[in-house]
């Protein structure tokens, strides 16, 4: 599958990351990302591989065909929305490392971090 924009793959099962992307959805003015659940992504470029990972994390695949995942890829995404200083100084060691921990912290208890963050939207709008 080409692509011409990044594919954002994100748990289409998760209120949590449901919010997550609409935020950025929101802020993304220039439509350079296109989200996707993974559960509906076509393949290629979705592979059982692909799809077990993007299970634990979310993943951009670019047009290049690189693809960045997890606490990298939200740095990514803020910079494509315009926070590209902020996305850079989070990306330099250990900076980043914190980013990442942060990341598979919340990954990992999504259920109570979608009670504590965006709790202005509700889950039940599957």
């Amino acid at each position: 599958m080409e692509h011409d924009r990044d594919i954002v793959l994100w748990d289409g099962d998760c209120g949590f990351c449901r919010r997550g992307v609409r935020w950025f959805e929101q802020r993304d003015r220039a439509h350079r990302m296109r989200m996707l659940p993974y559960q509906e992504a076509p393949s290629p470029p979705m592979t059982p591989e692909l799809a077990a990972e993007c299970d634990r994390a979310l993943y951009v695949l670019h047009p290049d065909g690189r693809r960045t995942r997890a606490g990298r890829a939200i740095l990514y995404m803020l910079g494509v929305i315009g926070h590209r200083r902020a996305a850079r100084v989070l990306a330099l060691p250990p900076l980043v490392w914190l980013v990442e921990l942060g990341y598979w912290l919340v990954a990992r208890n999504r259920h109570v971090a979608s009670r504590v963050l965006f709790t202005r939207e509700p889950d039940a709008d599957r």
